[in-house]
């Protein structure tokens, strides 16, 4: 069985973070293991208390995941701090790990900050050069790129820049685009457009953890990036039609949609 792990925060309501990242893994059929990087009291309507995983017990659940059950593929969440960034790059490096996928996650879907200022610079420099494919969303690749991003050749060009500065797979996410929800793949020097339907849902919580935990899923069964992408774009648009209705704020995917 292909395993994945899951290095990001808890989301106590169960549709972003691990949470969402375990059920798209298992609705993959894949093992799922997971590194809490902090404990957050949130639900659809926003977040009012985040208590962080101290960099050492950090560590402590990393060794004690990698040391027993090697991972095909990691995803790599919400990160709170620089220290914890840190150790998240130590240990990757220590354990030779592939397939990495970073969601840069600076702010939730709430509009709650998740992140110190500092940690977004820090996090690119020494997580970005060993990923796979990063995923941002336009509103993190502004804060990345330092570019104003209102259309589709804005895409392409961030894109661009953050996969040559750093070296890796750059897939930033339309979903926050005026035309569309189609994304746009930077990865060896070619351009790929996956193009999407914009589904009018308010049930929106945790898309972007949902879709990095699929392709790192994706990415674990042996599919290639594009491929990867591919089938998890298909996932998640899936799993915002089938619309659970929960909350009274943006409400959860229904992430059990393709079991």
């Amino acid at each position: 069985m292909k395993v994945v792990l899951s290095i990001a925060g808890s989301d106590s309501s169960g549709g972003a973070g691990i949470q969402a990242d375990l059920k798209t893994m298992t609705a993959h059929k894949v093992y799922g293991m997971t590194a809490i990087t902090a404990l957050t009291a949130q639900n659809t309507t926003g977040v009012t208390e985040i208590v962080e995983s101290s960099p050492h017990f950090l560590e402590e659940q990393i060794d004690a995941c990698l040391t027993d059950i090697p991972a095909d593929a990691v995803k790599i969440g919400m990160l709170p701090s620089v220290e914890q960034v840190r150790v998240v790059a130590r240990k990757l490096k220590e354990y030779e790990v592939k397939n990495i996928v970073v969601d840069p996650v600076m702010v939730a879907t709430s509009g709650s900050r998740l992140m110190e200022n500092s940690t977004p610079d820090v996090m690119a420099k020494m997580l970005f050069p060993l990923a796979r494919v990063i995923t941002p969303n336009i509103p993190e690749t502004e804060i990345l790129t330092g570019m104003q991003i209102e259309d589709k050749i804005d895409m392409e060009q961030a894109a661009k820049k953050l996969g040559e500065q750093y070296g890796c797979g750059v897939l930033v996410k339309g979903g926050h685009c005026v035309e569309d929800a189609s994304d746009v793949l930077f990865d060896n020097g070619c351009v790929t457009w996956f193009e999407g339907e914009r589904i009018h849902s308010t049930n929106t919580h945790g898309t972007g953890c949902t879709l990095s935990s699929a392709i790192a899923s994706n990415l674990a069964l042996g599919f290639d990036l594009k491929e990867a992408i591919r089938n998890s774009k298909g996932y998640i648009s899936k799993a915002i039609a089938a619309d659970p209705n929960l909350g009274k704020g943006s409400g959860p995917l229904n992430h059990m949609v393709a079991v």
